[in-house]
């Protein structure tokens, strides 16, 4: 019985904390849907947010680069054009 005990209360606080999270806006702009299509597939789009106060508009280019060639990152290069200039468009320094 105290096992079941111990699941139902961790379950019950993994609930409340995720509750408690805050979502993250993201700017609504021209080539919003390719981000959310190849950069949200695999991780947060919180790291946009989050990255932004340091990352120029190289940066950005670099950043995406990386996702490409050292994560492997299944992005074309035409939408990979897409995705940095909405990145550098809003959320570059």
């Amino acid at each position: 019985m105290r096992p079941i005990v111990v699941v139902i209360l961790t379950a019950l606080t993994a609930v409340s904390a995720a509750a408690t999270e805050k979502s993250v806006s993201i700017k609504q702009a021209t080539g919003l849907d390719k981000v959310e299509a190849n950069c949200g597939s695999c991780h947060s789009l919180d790291y946009l947010v989050m990255n932004s106060p340091f990352l120029s508009s190289t940066g950005w280019d670099a950043e995406v680069a990386k996702m490409i060639n050292v994560f492997g990152a299944p992005v074309d290069q035409d939408d990979a054009k897409i995705i940095a200039d909405y990145l550098k468009k809003n959320y570059g320094t």
